[in-house]
């Protein structure tokens, strides 16, 4: 009965609850219910008008549109231009320090290209194909049937690898009137930064959502902003597939959280669903990753089922999303087997199945629940993996083994020699998350409220759970005393909670996975900061809880704390912004001119990953390996390439590069000598046990390791002994690159030929 009081006080004062002016309290409000609420999770068929980014419409359920007060409209005009304007400074910043710390503009067509370092420059030399070819036709074509990323293979590059972002920009390049005034590399690197905007605007959106006002959105993109260094890497890594799909993923988030908001009409959930389908699918065309990182998210929606945030609907619905997007992917991959091979896929199988099969599995006493949740949760990881082996089998997929051997040894599940895992581990991105980037974050004031928030809304979460559990199935007596209780968690809440707990787990045990959840943590932290759960308990406790005093300190402290950091960030921000660098890197320009100008077009050369990426994008030669790993036999072509770094006879060297087509070997001096990772992470280390040999320097050996028979290769022939000089000829050196040319094997009436040499 006082509920029912409740809400027609609060249908007669509030005709449209949003914003800056939405109730603090209430059942129509857009804050987390405190006081009674419904025994367990949403109920089904609960319709009613609401706002997206505020509370409750009319809360009369009488189906006519809200109207909206003029307040209203000028307080959602705010935001939304402020959202805008914080998109549009994020997207200046990126842009300004890449200018800036490059000269970019001034810079030679091949620097540019250079300066696309590692995968970034394998990704963008598609865009150029594709611009440079004669037809969009013929680009496709010769994107279908590639023979130039790999020698002696022709592969599908479109199923292979996630280019269709660059495979839209040059066919958009080539529609779009703008050759005349905008480079291609300019439309280009644009558009990822534009990306960085829809990213900005996603985070500020899923802030308005949860808090109810949009100064959580502001302080979200100004928290974003400062953070730069820990939420993006894009200013010096553009083409990074990642660049191109966060943006999409926090989309997603976004409509996932206004999915879950309670009361949402039928029309506004359709909208929801198809928002959430479209950015799925964005995010999983655009990233190779994407089937783990939704792993991620469907252990999410599943943990929210187990403890009763979600209806049926909503997580048989969530879960279709993925796996809709997911096919989707597949078909427009010519049915890449690594998505239906994936373990996301699998799991999402499993939980619908068990879930369907087990009726009774929301009944009972709270301990005969959790007993049920126990054996359906191992029912569930037995059923994936069977399911995901057997898949796998059927497939014949290996493409992903590297990365389940990277997390077991991740894991400390045992010593690992392979080649391809200790790539992986040996590099800091996918190492642990530094202790810096925390201290970064708290001279930002970004952790403290970040860590206040997430106790508090796991606190609550854990006892909403137990009531939750408590409640269903239970005998009259706990039903009954389940109507009364304290503490109830709105679905969208939880499942942000939970969404910033998995990703931070991810991101604390690998550091390159830290932008999925840097981004997020802002608009978490911007939630306890501008909505009611951390204020209340608090001016509770020192018996100061008002309405006008909570809605007092819910803006007053978020502005001051907005004036706090541009007070003292924005004049650092501004000269690290207008600091002025400028690309230098003679030797590499040097090396891609003279391969450009003094070798057959149709060459074919080996080396690093790394260097080969730019290669292809410079020169357009042909490559025996390249930086997607994502490729059994593409693996052990890399391993076998890369004997030139380790001890083994020139002969067996040659007999490698010749069974991979090589014309020509690039050796590297920064690999052969290389210092910056430590003994045992080196690249010639790796090398060395993976092939049972000592490695170099002092320190301890593994009892098993032998010494080896040969000197290293890439040392060796720099003396030009007659045993090397036989198979291989000098033809470029300077001070960082030696490149020579791979003999054919001769024949008695074969005549010597002549080699253009540029040798300093």
């Amino acid at each position: 009965m006082e509920l029912r009081k409740r809400l027609k006080r609060n249908k007669l004062k509030h005709k449209f609850g949003l914003s800056q002016d939405a109730p603090a309290e209430g059942s129509c409000s857009s804050n987390m219910m405190l006081g009674k609420a419904r025994s367990h999770g949403p109920q089904e068929g609960d319709r009613r008008n609401v706002s997206l980014f505020g509370g409750s419409g009319t809360c009369s359920g009488s189906g006519n549109p809200p109207q909206w007060p003029w307040g209203l409209r000028v307080s959602m005009a705010t935001g939304l231009l402020l959202a805008v304007l914080l998109a549009v400074t994020q997207a200046w910043c990126v842009n300004s320090l890449h200018e800036n710390l490059l000269w970019f503009s001034q810079l030679m067509e091949v620097e540019r290209e250079i300066s696309f370092r590692t995968e970034c420059g394998l990704y963008y030399s598609y865009y150029k194909q594709m611009l440079q070819a004669p037809s969009i036709q013929e680009g496709l074509s010769d994107l279908i049937h590639d023979n130039l990323t790999e020698s002696k293979r022709t592969i599908n590059l479109l199923q292979r690898m996630n280019i269709y972002q660059e495979v839209f920009l040059s066919v958009l390049y080539r529609l779009l009137p703008i050759q005349s005034y905008l480079e291609p590399v300019y439309f280009y690197i644009y558009t990822v930064f534009s990306l960085q905007a829809v990213y900005v605007i996603a985070l500020y959106l899923t802030a308005w959502l949860l808090s109810g006002s949009w100064l959580a959105g502001a302080l979200t993109g100004v928290w974003y902003i400062l953070n730069r260094v820990d939420t993006t890497r894009v200013e010096f890594t553009i083409s990074l597939r990642e660049n191109w799909s966060l943006p999409f993923l926090a989309l997603q988030v976004t409509a996932i959280t206004c999915y879950l908001r309670p009361q949402l009409t039928a029309l506004q959930q359709k909208v929801m669903v198809w928002l959430m389908y479209v950015t799925t699918f964005c995010f999983c065309l655009t990233w190779q990753f994407n089937q783990f990182i939704l792993l991620v998210q469907a252990l999410i929606i599943y943990t929210l089922d187990c403890i009763d945030f979600l209806t049926t609907t909503q997580v048989t619905t969530l879960y279709l999303v993925q796996v809709c997007g997911l096919l989707s992917v597949w078909l427009l991959q010519f049915c890449n087997p690594m998505i239906l091979g994936s373990l996301v896929l699998s799991f999402i199988v499993a939980a619908l199945f068990i879930r369907h099969c087990q009726s009774g599995l929301k009944t009972g006493s709270l301990m005969a629940r959790l007993g049920k949740l126990l054996l359906h949760t191992a029912m569930v990881l037995l059923l994936t993996f069977t399911i995901n082996y057997l898949a796998k089998k059927v497939l014949q997929l290996r493409s992903d083994e590297h990365i389940f051997k990277f997390i077991k040894s991740k894991l400390a599940l045992g010593q690992t020699r392979d080649f391809d895992a200790s790539l992986y581990l040996c590099e800091e991105a996918f190492g642990l998350l530094p202790l810096d980037t925390l201290e970064r974050l708290a001279g930002t004031l970004l952790l403290y409220p970040y860590i206040l928030t997430l106790l508090l809304l796991s606190g609550m979460l854990v006892v909403s759970a137990l009531q939750n559990l408590r409640a269903k199935g239970g005998s009259a007596e706990e039903r009954k005393g389940a109507e009364g209780r304290v503490v109830a968690l709105r679905p969208d809440v939880a499942y942000n909670v939970l969404h910033t707990l998995f990703y931070g787990l991810l991101a604390f045990s690998t550091m390159r996975m830290k932008y999925i959840w840097t981004g997020h943590m802002c608009a978490v932290a911007a939630y306890g900061v501008c909505g009611t759960e951390l204020w209340t308990p608090l001016l509770t406790t020192v018996r100061c809880n008002s309405k006008v005093l909570l809605r007092l300190v819910r803006y007053a402290v978020p502005l001051a704390m907005i004036a706090c950091l541009y007070y003292k960030f924005w004049p650092k921000l501004m000269e690290e912004v207008s600091e002025l660098r400028e690309f230098y890197d003679p030797d590499t320009v040097e090396l891609m001119t003279w391969i450009s100008t003094k070798t057959p077009k149709g060459a074919v050369f080996a080396g690093s990953m790394q260097l080969l990426a730019g290669v292809k994008l410079c020169t357009g030669r042909v490559l025996t390996n390249h930086p997607h790993y994502e490729d059994k036999d593409l693996r052990e072509r890399t391993r076998q390439v890369y004997q030139v770094y380790a001890r083994q006879s020139p002969e067996d060297v040659h007999e490698i590069l010749r069974a991979v087509g090589a014309d020509y070997v690039v050796l590297e001096n920064s690999i052969c000598y290389e210092r910056r990772h430590r003994r045992g992470c080196r690249l010639r280390d790796l090398l060395d046990l993976a092939n049972g040999h000592i490695m170099d320097g002092p320190g301890e050996n593994d009892p098993d390791l032998v010494p080896a028979s040969h000197p290293r290769f890439c040392e060796a022939i720099k003396t030009d002994p007659a045993d090397y000089t036989t198979l291989f000829t000098r033809t470029f050196q300077n001070k960082t690159f030696h490149v020579y040319r791979v003999k054919k094997k001769r024949k008695k009436s074969a005549k010597t030929l002549s080699e253009p040499s540029a040798t300093q």
